[in-house]
């Protein structure tokens, strides 16, 4: 699959989306500045569309990082407990330090995601036998520990439908003013598009990675803090979107192989284009009303997911 074809569904896609709605508005309606469509147009259409496309774009990145760097196409924020650890800083910074503010929240859930990426891979350092799906069922396990101290401290605080509603993963509340912190996934892209060559060095193993001169350490945590940040924004945002990260980098590297210089590019329309897609289908579904697009993502990823289960290693190894 050529870029300039991920480009162009990305583009129809938008075009499709911003015109799909509870609200009919049609082309020819925008043609007066001021009236109420137009408005609605520019406030909630427009933000819902760029949210996606950063969104998609964004966990399509660190679903790449991470499996260059753990060495395994299984692995991703959904199967390494990143998502779920964004979500326990959260409920932490709602239980226990009722004051903060958002930018507190945004640390919380950053550094959480920092440290529980941090400890799954030690957990993967410490596995004698790396095989390839043992691994990600070792995250997803890892991932149902963190979730359930979430779930645990929300229920007992008494704010566990803030917290369902919170992280439900939807763009139904999207409008201008409520979506701008993902543009902070933006330079994290930049940076693992500058940093391609070296990622895809030290995802060789560390041995290797030192042998050509390469700080392994230091690379690896890079990865870790643009993984962290990207999957902060998205979960602050707009909730958890479960396996978009895992199946659209594993779907560009069948035709593109492992080398992120080449990869990311197609992993960023990719990302946007599935997400677009699956939202559209989300709207679409039970018109005029919509179910979460996390729900659409989680059927569509998961049959994906199972057919790479089945495919084992020899898909994995490619």
């Amino acid at each position: 699959m050529r870029l300039w074809m991920l480009v162009a569904a990305t583009i129809v896609l938008s075009f499709i989306s911003l015109f799909i709605g509870a609200i009919d508005i049609k082309p020819s309606d925008l043609l007066d500045w001021d009236s109420d469509k137009t408005q609605i147009f520019l406030m909630s259409r427009v933000p819902r569309l760029m949210a996606i496309i950063l969104a998609g774009a964004g966990m399509g990145i660190s679903g790449l990082i991470m499996q260059s760097l753990s060495r395994n196409k299984f692995v991703s924020p959904t199967t390494s407990g990143t998502l779920d650890a964004a979500k326990l800083g959260i409920v932490v910074s709602m239980v226990f330090f009722t004051s903060v503010g958002y930018m507190e929240k945004i640390l919380f859930s950053f550094t959480f995601a920092l440290i529980g990426m941090m400890i799954f891979m030690r957990l993967l350092e410490s596995i004698k036998f790396k095989d390839v799906i043992f691994v990600p069922l070792i995250g997803i396990m890892y991932g149902n520990i963190i979730g359930a101290i979430s779930t645990f401290i929300a229920y007992e605080a008494d704010v566990m439908q803030s917290v369902d509603t919170f992280f439900l993963g939807s763009f139904t509340l999207v409008v201008s003013g409520r979506y701008e912190l993902l543009y902070v996934a933006v330079p994290a892209i930049i940076l693992a598009y500058l940093y391609a060559n070296k990622f895809t060095v030290a995802g060789m193993g560390e041995d290797f990675a030192k042998n050509l001169g390469l700080s392994y350490r230091t690379v690896l945590n890079l990865g870790l803090v643009l993984v962290a940040i990207i999957s902060t924004t998205v979960v602050l945002t707009v909730g958890i979107i479960p396996f978009l990260g895992l199946i659209v980098p594993n779907i560009v590297s069948l035709y593109m192989g492992d080398n992120l210089r080449k990869t990311i590019p197609h992993t960023i329309f990719l990302g946007a284009a599935f997400l677009l897609m699956c939202d559209i289908l989300s709207r679409l579904i039970v018109y005029p009303f919509e179910i979460p697009v996390n729900t659409t993502v989680a059927v569509i990823g998961s049959a994906i997911f199972l057919v790479m289960l089945f495919r084992g290693k020899a898909y994995a190894k490619k």
